[in-house]
């Protein structure tokens, strides 16, 4: 059986709409962040081995999910709602993405990268916030800066801006994708190694 700072944390985590930080639930239960550490470590061990749950650090705090090999049976209650909530569009994405891995930035900087206005875009990513504005820039007109926000993280499953791959990784993601593909390719029409 949980114990009962455990089965504290747990009903916290089960009733916020955010992630708590380890700091905010000693807070609210009155007992030391070492207890709160172990309590943690205690619940997500008992998710692993009884339930369908999994404890994950998302956003500098910690949340509630749903087992990845369960994700396809709460997808087919839920008729993708959860999902189909936050649509974006390729043009969304990909000024998200920028901002994501050159912030703080401008707007005249990510039009810069992707060689489109993107006005409207960004008023989408603000507005879905996504993405928040992070003052302003330093010297001619000092123009807005924007970076993304905590929604964000909790949005993509990271628990900081620094999880996201750097362009190396990225690069190797897809080269080894390719390989893979020509590898594929060869095979089906017979001139793999036999």
């Amino acid at each position: 059986m949980l114990s009962i700072v455990a089965q504290s944390i747990e009903v916290l985590l089960f009733v916020s709409f955010e992630p708590l930080s380890e700091e905010k639930l000693a807070e609210v239960i009155g007992v030391s962040q070492k207890s709160i550490k172990e309590s943690i470590l205690e619940l997500a061990d008992h998710y692993e081995k009884f339930h369908g749950l999994r404890l994950r650090k998302v956003s500098g705090g910690w949340k509630i999910f749903t087992a990845p090999n369960l994700s396809e049976v709460v997808e087919a209650l839920s008729n993708k709602e959860t999902h189909s909530r936050l649509k974006l569009s390729k043009a969304a994405m990909e000024t998200l993405a920028v901002v994501a891995f050159s912030q703080p930035v401008t707007r005249a900087e990510i039009e810069e990268i992707r060689g489109v206005r993107c006005d409207k875009v960004l008023e989408t990513l603000l507005s879905n916030g996504l993405i928040r504005v992070a003052g302003r820039k330093k010297g001619t007109g000092t123009p807005l800066l924007y970076r993304t926000t905590d929604k964000f993280l909790e949005i993509f499953g990271l628990s900081a801006i620094s999880d996201l791959p750097t362009l190396d990784e990225i690069q190797e993601m897809y080269s080894s994708e390719d390989n893979e593909g020509q590898n594929e390719g060869t095979e089906k029409h017979g001139h793999g190694s036999q």
